[in-house]
């Protein structure tokens, strides 16, 4: 079949790095509950959050690395090297899994909180460790707050197919990646999770995301500009965000929700994020055509040294996640056994904020140096025997 896929430049796209780097921060700061500091997250103010920004990259970014890739040096490099990505995300995860459970439990018998345990669905491995290792590496026990990394694994392992078929029928995939969206919605259909329950963060649904990301990086935002630069689209965007907006704080503030009838106010709140509510991923389709319209691929701002912390933090992505998901455990324990000042909660948010970015920079210089060739030793002239 005849490629269809319009490839991206070669150039990296510091937009991602940016927008990834902002949501690992915002992850990070979400997970610490009854924080100040998360105020300043997306989450408070839309339907969508810092999640649904992450997955969008992800599959924007799996486009963008190995279209090009499996175009010039074939399917089976291609496949072969999104399915290695998929597997040290996979190890990252089980590493992830097994500091994080040591850590609560640890917490938990260090201060005598056996709440914590059960706050962070980790309760179960204390009574059957075994089983619930099992669960854990085959995905279907995931503790709170760990959700997200088992849907990445799980998209990018299948994705060598769909950028397959994408890369020839970009606009067919993407309209069947929407009816699985639809059909999962309308038939319940999600993956069990362990002990009881589903996915938190529904495969079938969220896939739509990833797909999305992937097709707008081949071609689809090009396909799209015309619409996202019409003054239409503005109008309604900003309508629709204001409206977002009033509704979230409605979920926040009882009072505002009491000026608001019942069955609007029921319509959108509690906000469906496990189903991947079509309220949802409109939000952040109109914020992904604004970041599109307003921040081009050569914006100035993307060399201010202010976002410069950022982006590193989103090109070493996977150490600074899943450091953002220990340092919110401790952070949330601080608050809650030494103290919950606001001055506390700035602090925690912070130092943890700057540890993450710390990370990412000793990251950074780490893959240079790994990099970097090796100087051979100057010859030395022989000594006359």
């Amino acid at each position: 079949m005849t490629i269809k896929a319009v490839l991206p430049p070669k150039v990296r796209d510091y937009r991602l790095d940016l927008l990834r780097g902002f949501a690992n921060w915002a992850i990070f700061l979400d997970h610490i509950p009854n924080n100040i500091v998360n105020w300043l997250t997306q989450r408070n103010y839309g339907f969508s959050d810092a999640a649904d920004m992450f997955v969008f990259i992800s599959g924007y970014t799996a486009s963008f690395v190995y279209a090009r890739m499996m175009l010039d040096r074939g399917f089976i490099v291609g496949g072969t090297r999104l399915i290695k990505r998929a597997w040290q995300i996979y190890v990252a995860h089980i590493v992830l899994f097994v500091i994080y459970i040591a850590e609560i439990g640890y917490l938990a018998q260090r201060y005598r909180d056996p709440n914590l345990q059960n706050e962070f669905n980790v309760a179960g491995f204390l009574d059957n460790p075994s089983q619930t290792l099992f669960e854990g590496l085959i995905l279907a026990f995931k503790p709170v707050n760990m959700d997200v990394l088992p849907l990445y694994i799980l998209l990018m392992a299948l994705y060598p197919v769909v950028l397959w078929v994408m890369l020839r029928r970009p606009n067919l995939t993407l309209a069947a990646s929407f009816l699985l969206y639809l059909a999962a919605r309308h038939y319940g259909w999600n993956l069990a999770a362990y002990p009881s329950g589903s996915w938190y963060f529904n495969p079938f649904c969220w896939q739509f995301y990833f797909i999305f990301g992937g097709w707008f990086a081949l071609g689809g935002a090009g396909t799209l500009m015309p619409l996202i630069r019409s003054r239409g689209l503005l109008v309604f965007a900003t309508l629709y965000l204001v409206f977002a907006l009033v509704m979230t704080m409605a979920g926040r503030f009882p009072e505002l929700a009491g000026l608001m009838p019942t069955w609007l106010y029921d319509a959108f709140n509690p906000n469906d994020k496990t189903n991947l509510a079509p309220y949802r991923l409109l939000h952040f389709m109109i914020l992904a055509f604004l970041i599109t319209r307003f921040m081009p691929r050569d914006w100035s701002g993307l060399q201010w040294p202010v976002f410069r912390p950022v982006i590193v933090c989103g090109q070493q992505s996977l150490e600074v996640f899943c450091a953002g998901i220990f340092l919110a455990v401790i952070a949330h324990l601080i608050l809650v056994e030494v103290s919950s000042s606001v001055g506390m909660q700035i602090l925690v948010s912070v130092v943890g904020i700057a540890l993450m970015t710390v990370l990412a920079y000793y990251r950074s210089w780490s893959k240079r140096v790994e990099k970097a060739p090796v100087k051979k030793p100057a010859d030395t002239e022989r000594a006359p025997g």
